[in-house]
């Protein structure tokens, strides 16, 4: 905790936006967590790379965190630094003919957006996925078909020391909701992808089309963390989920949506501990109606 203090000092004597004990439910799609001992808020590249560095000095790992879309925090809290990168990490450009380049901070909508725009089509599934460029990297984000790894060409990491390096797709180990980010001790800047020039006007049809079918299938209106389980070999959570009749299932004030089983949602002052006993009980029941175990797709902080 002294080192903790002593980053602190630096950091403010740095003039970086800090907050301690801020509440991460504020933070975090699911509006469930404790307070974290101290969340950083850098607004440029500078500031970003200069948290990451002091936080290598001081010994300290921090948790990266953009949108918080896909995370369960804990209800005492994190007694570490959070560092948001979603103020400080914004740029959106084109670098090449049909390629996009776009800093981690990056809502995947916005890009989505940005791409159409340009009228340059393939990142039409992510328009609507809550969630960062960082996080949608970090976890090979998908829908519909569709998923980042088929369309990056590189991705620019910062490494604790201060070392950067341009990383070519083939070397990021892109699979089902993974990637060696998930192992790897390493800042993400920035991502390229590159897309198949398109009618801009078939690009947006196609968005708002896939957005009707979120509306109409999941559970917009209360908080969550998206898809709950990673889907299995063979077939889909939610189906299995549904099979063994526990759509309503609650816990407190945690439940599995009843629109959509592969969701479990906030109907309102739900703690982690309510999620984490009604995902205990979904897996365990699962397993037993099915012979498969499921797997989180949501990321539980420690």
């Amino acid at each position: 905790m002294e080192h903790l203090n002593q980053l602190v000092t630096r950091l403010q004597l740095a003039g970086i936006p800090l907050r301690q004990g801020e509440p991460m439910l504020r933070h975090t799609s699911f509006q469930i967590g404790g307070p974290a001992a101290v969340m950083v808020f850098p607004e440029t590249e500078e500031q970003v790379r200069e948290v990451f560095h002091l936080t290598k000095e001081y010994r300290i790992r921090p948790i990266l965190l953009g949108a918080g879309t896909n995370v369960l925090c804990p209800d005492e809290g994190l007694d570490t630094l959070i560092l948001e990168t979603r103020t400080g990490l914004q740029g959106l450009y084109c670098p090449a003919e049909n390629e996009i380049e776009a800093e981690s901070g990056v809502m995947l909508t916005r890009l989505a957006t940005f791409a159409m725009e340009q009228g340059l089509s393939g990142l039409e599934f992510a328009h609507g996925i809550p969630g960062t460029v960082g996080g949608g990297v970090f976890m090979n984000a998908g829908a519909y078909g569709g998923e980042l790894a088929q369309v990056i060409t590189q991705v620019t990491v910062l490494y604790p020391d201060g070392r950067w390096a341009v990383l070519a797709a083939d070397e990021l180990d892109l699979g089902y909701r993974r990637s060696r980010f998930m192992e790897e001790d390493c800042l993400i800047l920035s991502v390229r992808v590159r897309l198949t020039p398109g009618d801009k006007t078939t690009i947006r049809s196609e968005m708002n089309e896939l957005m009707r079918r979120r509306r109409a299938s999941q559970p917009l209106e209360f908080p969550s963390a998206g898809s709950t389980f990673k889907r299995p070999v063979g077939g889909y959570a939610s189906a299995l989920i549904d099979q063994a009749g526990l759509k309503g299932l609650t816990v407190g004030g945690a439940q599995v949506s009843p629109k959509h089983a592969g969701f479990v949602i906030n109907r309102g002052g739900a703690t982690c501990g309510d999620v984490l006993a009604l995902m205990d009980q979904v897996r365990d029941k699962v397993l037993a109606h099915s012979g498969i175990t499921l797997e989180p797709e949501v990321r539980i902080l420690k």
